[in-house]
């Protein structure tokens, strides 16, 4: 077995190019501790380990890479995060350290939790349907070769689109995606479905695949992760093993974003001819024309404090009587080129389809304050009603009506939306869901009550609130459980019976931000449009 870098020596030379202070060599379920801005610790790893571990930095933003002997970034494995997160990845030859960057002064704790070698991880297979496949498959099957079609796949790139079998005039196509070379296996993660999907291998030869029939219309971002180790483990964590070889598909055009630091950190995207239009992102993203003001906002309520960006396209008065305000969460993830909103609202209120919109662009100060906050939390729906509100009045002269008012986000951010304003209708009249996690039900929920936000509209009386949700068709559940489509379906049917105001649409897409960006603005002109 290959070995990763040699201890000692190594290290120094790291340090010394790298200009960072001397780190402690990471020992499994040994943590090291830190305080300066930036700090170094080696590895000693075998190639193809699964590897997982937690870096702590406690309120202080956080960024965590591999680099190589002279100090060069490999892979970026967490950036400018907050709190405790976890990590992943499968070692490689140049993996020789860790570099930790504080952007604070509280210092952090890193330990390695997991290590699993190449001979403990097993594979698992599974089926595959494609003309195309069935083809090479009976070339490979007399003994042919496969380089004849991957000259034509890199012509093509992938996925590979053919017609459904379906009957004639059928708005369905066939995706193949493609994999090369895998030693072990090749799972899929942003298919066509909610699952993790494995790949099958073409007998002995170097071609993984697999095929799903999917509507014309489907716009999706993917990535695929070779070699995942499969390990004993819990369900989750053997599930969670994907996020260490996640990556952008090689054989994919359309890697994205196309500035990412590196290919773990991109998505590939699928954008098929019959894929309806994303309002105001029509001939891609430019920069911003208004101007984008960030300010930490405290919570006494929630006691902790965020990232607020407010954002006003040019010629909207933020105090002007007829304004609307958008209140998003997950804010950072709706203002780079993957959603860019700001880019969206600039063309959508300058060609007159929505009003006046200033959008608000709300952070989570750590991922576990998220899981936290968003899911239905009165105490968050009180923040934003009593301490949000009045902040956002005092700093940028904001004067909301609650008629033109609307909290929105995707997922979680989906389900707080819906919640918070079911809780405050006083304040926030309308509500916009992207994938609302409304399959979510507290821990001390009854088994026959796992929808907890149907059953608070089916058990009051309406109030004054209207709905934009949207969900996949690609969301649905499995295993006999719930997924996102089937309980924004229900949820849907329950504000109808109850008299509510509701515009409801399904996507061809998945539990993604490739989709959820046109959504966006699907719902603001349902709810504002002109």
């Amino acid at each position: 077995m290959k070995r990763l870098m040699i201890m000692g020596m190594v290290i120094m030379v790291l340090n010394a190019c790298a200009g960072a202070p001397d780190g402690s060599p990471l020992v499994l379920d040994v943590p090291v501790s830190g305080t300066e801005p930036s700090a170094v610790h080696s590895l000693d790893l075998d190639d193809g380990d699964y590897v997982e571990g937690v870096l702590d930095s406690g309120t202080d933003a956080a960024e965590l890479r591999l680099i190589d002997q002279e100090g060069h970034p490999v892979r970026l494995l967490l950036n400018g995060t907050a709190g405790r997160e976890v990590f992943r990845f499968v070692a490689k030859p140049g993996m020789a350290a860790l570099r930790v960057t504080l952007r604070g002064t509280g210092g952090y704790r890193l330990a390695l939790t997991r290590r699993i070698a190449v001979a403990d991880q097993h594979p698992v297979l599974q089926g595959y349907l494609s003309p195309t496949i069935a083809a090479l498959a009976e070339t490979v099957k007399r003994g042919g070769g496969t380089d004849a079609f991957w000259r034509d796949i890199a012509r093509r790139g992938t996925p590979l689109v053919e017609p459904s079998m379906g009957p004639p005039g059928s708005d369905r196509v066939m995706l193949t995606f493609l994999a090369r070379g895998a030693r072990h296996n090749v799972r899929l993660l942003g298919g066509p479905t909610s699952r993790h999907e494995t790949l099958e291998r073409l007998g002995d030869s170097d071609v993984w695949f697999k095929s799903f029939v999917v509507p014309a219309s489907t716009r999706l971002s993917y990535q695929i992760a070779p070699d995942v180790p499969d390990f004993r483990g819990t369900c989750r964590e053997c599930r969670m093993a994907i996020l260490a070889q996640l990556q952008a598909d090689p054989l994919n055009r359309r890697p994205w974003p196309m500035d990412a630091p590196d290919p773990y950190n991109q998505v590939s995207l699928v954008e098929l001819p019959g894929a309806p239009p994303q309002p105001g992102l029509e001939g891609g993203w430019t920069e911003p024309a208004g101007r984008l003001i960030g300010e930490r906002f405290a919570s006494r309520i929630l006691g902790n404090t965020r990232d607020v960006v407010v954002y006003a396209p040019p010629g909207v008065d933020p105090a002007g009587k007829d304004t609307v305000l958008l209140l998003l969460f997950d804010g950072p993830d709706y203002l780079d080129r993957r959603a860019p909103v700001p880019t969206m609202l600039d063309r959508l209120t300058g060609d007159g389809r929505l009003p006046p919109i200033v959008a608000v662009f709300i952070a989570n100060p750590t991922t576990e304050a998220r899981e936290r906050e968003l899911p239905a939390n009165p105490a968050f729906a009180a923040m934003l009603a009593d301490e949000l509100l009045p902040w956002l009045s005092d700093r940028m002269g904001v004067r909301p009506r609650p008629d033109l008012t609307v909290l929105a986000g995707s997922s979680y951010g989906g389900l707080a939306a819906v919640s918070a304003a079911l809780a405050h209708p006083d304040r926030f009249g309308n509500a916009l869901s992207l994938s609302g996690s409304f399959w979510w039900h507290p821990a001390d929920a009854p088994p026959d009550r796992p929808e907890h936000v149907a059953g608070l509209v089916a058990s009051r009386d309406r109030r004054p609130v209207r709905f934009f949700l949207s969900a996949g068709l690609f969301e649905s559940g499995s295993d006999g459980e719930i997924g996102i489509l089937e309980s924004s379906r229900h949820l849907r049917d329950v504000l109808e019976a109850k008299g509510y105001d509701v515009v409801y649409r399904d996507y061809a897409a998945g539990h993604d931000h490739f989709a959820w960006r046109g959504a966006l603005g699907d719902g603001l002109l349902a709810l504002f449009g002109r």
